[in-house]
């Protein structure tokens, strides 16, 4: 990689052990993906949050480099492992809770925004189109490069700190323009199409597509399936970036038929019931809640509901009276934290999860070794609630 005088030098260490140490990151980073530079960014976004993730040795690298370390950028984070205003309903391990508390204390020491949300695109303002930014938060990269326009590599939680720390990230083919011509097309075939269906397909083509890939035959989605086909790509490959496009004839061609989808489908469902709803994988944003209020009007859950939303649009949510509803619709409404790797789902209290999320769906099923049936929105509300 070609750098700078100023980034040779922080690289040598002198500019101190913090800047050393995230250009190390970042040459590596930019070696293992070929990039011949690095460039400026504008905002990064964080995973490594969660103790069930990064555990002893990533809080105390944290609380040891936030002695120092300030972030020259605007950077936001991801969702830990609770909710700090209900953390005392959950029956949770009191080293979890001390542990996850330093991890947060960590990073706002270093200036990174309290965020705790891996929907950031839904809760601050974007800047303009084609700008550089690094987000480590799989779903939040493809919509940043799919949707926003922006520019992002699928960052790993280390290369999004040190970009963090730098202003800077390797210059990777994500960053450029010819990722706007993918060399594999997926062909939906799938009709009569919901969240569900575009969570299968993110998975599907996160499974067989490189860094970026065109899908034909599903524009105009709305948001939730928008984010369940981010979320499902991000969580089953390497693929940051989809173009929806239907007038391509360059590229080679793959189906997503009724049997791919249900392939798909059979991975990731390993129940036929569960005893616990969950909503929330990607969180939940305000336009989604809007949604979920609406359909559960006058309705009830028969069985325990957890949603996941960031605390960002809380009092959004109340001054509408979305929250309300929610509520009386017997939801618990959980913020900066979500379903995924959080211990709040346990299979010791849990004989298996209802969700309508693919991510949300690997992770428990893999991480938390929790049972899952996946259904859409829809049915879940019509099986789930009553009158």
């Amino acid at each position: 990689m070609e750098l700078t005088k100023d980034e040779e030098s922080a690289l040598k260490g002198e500019k101190g052990e913090v800047l050393e140490l995230a250009y190390r990151i970042l040459v590596a980073t930019g070696e293992a993906i070929n990039a011949d530079r690095l460039v400026p960014i504008q905002w990064a976004h964080l995973s490594g949050v969660n103790y069930n993730t990064i555990g002893d040795a990533g809080e105390e690298f944290l609380s040891k480099l936030s002695k120092d370390a300030k972030v020259q950028v605007k950077t936001t984070v991801n969702p830990m492992g609770f909710d700090i205003d209900t953390v005392s309903d959950y029956n949770l391990d009191d080293d979890f809770i001390k542990k996850q508390q330093s991890i947060s204390d960590s990073y706002k020491k270093m200036g990174v925004l309290p965020s705790f949300s891996c929907i950031p695109y839904e809760i601050f303002d974007l800047p303009q189109k084609n700008t550089q930014v690094s987000f480590a938060e799989s779903n939040a990269a493809i919509y940043a490069n799919s949707i926003a326009q922006l520019k992002t590599n699928k960052e790993s939680a280390f290369s999004a700190l040190a970009s963090a720390l730098t202003g800077k990230s390797p210059y990777s083919d994500l960053r450029k323009e010819e990722s706007d011509s993918p060399n594999l097309t997926i062909q939906m075939k799938v009709k009569n199409s919901n969240e569900l269906t575009y969570g299968l397909l993110g998975y599907f083509a996160g499974k067989i597509a490189g860094s970026s890939v065109r899908i034909s035959g599903a524009s105009n989605l709305d948001k939730r399936s928008c984010k369940a086909l981010c979320g499902g790509m991000g969580t089953s490959g390497q693929c940051g970036k989809f173009v929806l496009d239907d007038n391509d004839n360059q590229s080679e061609k793959v189906d997503f038929d009724n049997k791919e989808m249900q392939n798909i489908f059979d991975e990731l469902n390993t129940t036929d019931s569960g005893d616990l709803v969950v909503l929330g994988s990607p969180q939940l944003g305000l336009e989604e809640i809007s949604d979920l209020a609406l359909m559960l009007k006058g309705r009830s859950f028969k069985k325990r509901c957890m949603i996941f939303c960031p605390r960002a649009i809380q009092q959004q949510a109340s001054d509408l009276g979305y929250a309300n509803t929610l509520k009386r619709a017997g939801c618990e409404m959980l913020f900066d934290c979500c379903t995924c790797l959080t211990p709040l789902i346990d299979k010791d209290n849990v004989d298996g999860v209802i969700t309508n999320s693919i991510k949300g769906a690997y992770y428990l099923k893999n991480s938390n070794d929790v049972k899952v049936n996946l259904k859409p929105l829809s049915q879940i509300i019509d099986d789930e609630t009553k009158w």
